[in-house]
């Protein structure tokens, strides 16, 4: 078996029987695909998928700060992380207890089927990893072979207001949409997720506005505010499924087939 290494560059073991907590909304959904609910033992209170099932876990806060003492009481053996997502304060809290930190960092779609191995040899699921990076591979590979004829298009992907903020073309989602030849708008910063000012000459550069729908829940109320102060751009704003183009692991296969058809439909 190759080495179990994290994208913080950590090598790690298998465990027998392991204890998780996880502190990423698409990882815990992940667990679950894995069939390894069984071993989930604490999730955030952004964790929301599968429906249902999700909610007999045991919440320990949010991504961004987590009450310790409700953690040592479950007693996990690992806590999965994300560098985007969880502050490296809160890794160093729980290496502090003794919790086995796992760090993840998906920055390409393809980035996927490292995550998958990773999970498969250390909670031994080899086989669903397996199955879980098939089924990507296949809705990557499709996506790969229409490239060629999406049409380019530049975009301004939209995932906060007030203050507006987007994203740059070193993140997840600027190289998902690389794959149906959508180009970030927001390019020549260091900042991942930075601020801007929404303004005439920023939307006459782009062909498409996206408002996503993760981590701001935009609606179609938003659209229409938009439209009412930009209407000479109104036609190029759509609501685009966040949770769909940002989150990786299980549900990554699905985005890239939502993704093909959302571009479809525009042409």
């Amino acid at each position: 078996m190759p080495q179990l290494i994290d994208d913080a560059g950590t090598i790690h073991s298998p465990h027998p029987n392991p204890r998780i907590l996880s502190l990423v909304p698409s990882l815990t959904e992940t667990l679950f695909d894995l069939g390894l609910q069984k071993n989930l033992v604490g999730r955030t209170s952004f964790c929301i998928h599968p429906e249902n099932a999700v909610e007999k876990i045991p919440s320990v806060g949010g991504t961004k700060r987590i009450n310790m003492d409700k953690v040592e009481k479950l007693s996990p053996t690992h806590a999965l992380l994300n560098i985007d997502e969880n502050p490296k304060q809160m890794a160093d809290d729980l290496l502090a207890v003794g919790i086995d930190v796992v760090v993840t960092h998906p920055n390409d779609p393809i980035d996927n089927i490292k995550l998958f191995e990773l999970f498969g040899g250390l909670f031994h699921v080899i086989g669903t990893a397996q199955h879980l990076s098939d089924r990507f591979n296949l809705a990557y590979g499709r996506i790969v072979n229409k490239q060629p004829t999406y049409k380019p298009a530049k975009i301004l992907y939209l995932i906060w207001q007030d203050p507006w903020m987007t994203i740059n073309a070193d993140t997840y989602i600027s190289r998902t949409l690389q794959l149906v030849n959508w180009q970030n708008a927001i390019d020549e910063t260091d900042i991942r997720y930075p601020e801007i000012i929404i303004t005439d000459d920023l939307l006459s550069s782009v062909d498409h506005i996206l408002f996503s729908t993760e981590p701001f829940a935009f609606t179609l109320d938003h659209i229409k505010k938009f439209s009412d102060t930009f209407p000479n751009h109104a036609h190029k704003a759509h609501i685009i499924n966040g949770e769909y183009t940002s989150w990786y692991g299980s549900r990554a296969a699905h985005g890239l087939n939502y993704l093909a058809d959302f571009v479809s439909e525009r042409g």
